[in-house]
């Protein structure tokens, strides 16, 4: 079994290198019975981390399944270890250590279960997993006393239509992107949008993204920020050919066709979230819409988003370096 950690949280939780609180007899019972533990994948620096946050999970009387991908790097002596569907339909709350990439991978393949989500941020830039790892003694005890505020995000389900027949189809939080594959050639796409001629783009590709994704790729590509609980869906055009052709925001419940155009030579695929990949072939069709359920994300009491932002886009920030600083 993991090996139990002295009175207190102390030291770094990125290393691992913290102890857990002691915990009186009497406290109240926590609102989570059965809790799921998800590390980034294929990282052994977790290991100390998601041993440690286990040992506090089981001295709170909590049934604890580790995920079967981060078991590879924790003995699991008194930890069950589970897949993704064994921990979607047996938790009440997952936990996911890592970063932003690691919480898409968890979301996609929890979200059917409606299982809650909490992330703890060990990467970089954490929109998602925003309990940093100097939050987790006081986030975690409060979460599990019942204090945390949850909302909703809304995910997008892609499908491949080749000659009416659905061939390939994915999920998204962050975006569906149908982008080049390969040569430095712009591709040409006929964009619909509920059955209506939006707009012809030749461009490097298109990106599809959600209020939630409108932090990431959309955001490079010069598309606007959506408060995540927004309805609507956004289309930023990659590089196109035509500067007029800007990005447009339309309703989340819009259904978006696009249509790879069959005199198309440039190798073209489907990307969701930047992990899963769909290939496509000229005259085929790609249809987008919202995914229900929606995903259920846990947040500590004091989680701001514009807050957030400011942090991690640093708005407001003086410009350290340059020669016009004072």
């Amino acid at each position: 079994m993991c090996q139990a950690a002295d009175n207190g949280w102390r030291g770094n939780p990125v290393s691992g290198n913290f102890a857990l609180p002691t915990i009186p007899l009497n406290i109240m019972s926590t609102v989570f019975k059965t809790i799921g533990l998800i590390g980034k994948y294929n990282d052994p620096t977790m290991a100390d981390t998601l041993c440690q946050i286990a040992e506090y999970l089981l001295s709170r009387d909590v049934r604890v399944l580790l995920d079967e991908a981060s078991a590879k790097f924790i003995p699991a002596g008194g930890l069950t270890v589970a897949n993704r569907r064994a921990i979607g339909r047996q938790c009440d709350l997952a936990i996911v250590m890592g970063g932003d990439g690691t919480l898409l991978n968890a979301a996609r393949s929890l979200v059917d279960f409606q299982v809650p989500v909490l992330g703890v941020n060990l990467g970089r830039l954490g929109f998602l997993a925003d309990v940093s790892p100097s939050e987790i003694p006081q986030s975690l005890e409060e979460i599990l006393a019942g204090q945390f505020n949850e909302e909703t995000r809304s995910l997008l389900h892609a499908e491949v239509v080749r000659d009416d027949c659905a061939i390939a189809q994915a999920d998204a939080l962050n975006d569906v992107v149908v982008h080049k594959r390969d040569v430095a050639r712009m591709i040409e796409v006929d964009t619909l949008v509920d059955g209506r001629f939006l707009n012809a783009y030749r461009a490097d590709g298109l990106i599809i993204s959600t209020p939630t994704g409108s932090t990431a790729y959309a955001l490079s590509g010069g598309g606007p920020i959506l408060y995540p609980s927004l309805e609507a869906v956004v289309l930023v055009p990659i590089c196109p050919h035509t500067l007029t052709h800007r990005p447009i925001v339309v309703s989340a419940d819009s259904q978006i066709e696009v249509r790879l155009k069959s005199s198309n030579q440039t190798k073209v695929q489907i990307t969701c979230d930047g992990q899963v990949s769909l290939a496509v072939k000229p005259g085929d069709r790609i249809m987008i819409r919202k995914k229900q359920p929606k995903l259920r994300l846990i947040h500590p009491t004091n989680h701001d988003y514009f807050e957030l932002l400011r942090a991690k886009l640093i708005w407001g920030a003086s410009p350290t370096g340059s020669p016009f600083a004072r």
